[in-house]
């Protein structure tokens, strides 16, 4: 099995900055795609930014220019930088990872979601 444990979530006010970082542990032999989703209430999941193996990312228009996604393949984590944060961030984020846990399975895991929260 695969668990993946998010932390940073919390409240901030507009404009602030926060990090989340998802760290992936159990039967890995490696992670293919990583990325974070959120899901504001009343709205579906959507993905907000995703990062490849080698690095290659992609962001969803509405945060490009304000939230960074990186990873450190040796520590199984991914990162959110957000900064610039506005009302419409507030939402609970979810990070996604596609395992390799042997020569020929592969995988979707989802952590189990931090809240942020953007508010005066």
């Amino acid at each position: 099995q695969v668990q993946l444990v998010e932390s940073g979530g919390g409240l901030v006010q507009p404009g602030g900055s926060l990090r989340l970082s998802c760290a992936a542990s159990g039967k890995i032999f490696s992670i293919n795609d990583m990325g974070w989703y959120r899901q504001a209430p009343g709205k579906q999941r959507e993905l907000v930014a995703t990062i490849t193996s080698g690095s290659n990312t992609n962001y969803a228009h509405s945060v490009k220019g304000r939230f960074t996604i990186s990873r450190d393949n040796a520590k199984n984590t991914v990162y959110l930088q957000m900064a610039s944060l506005k009302p419409e961030d507030t939402a609970v984020y979810y990070c996604n990872a596609l395992v390799q846990t042997d020569l020929s399975t592969y995988r979707s895991y989802w952590g189990q979601g931090t809240q942020v929260t953007v508010s005066s």
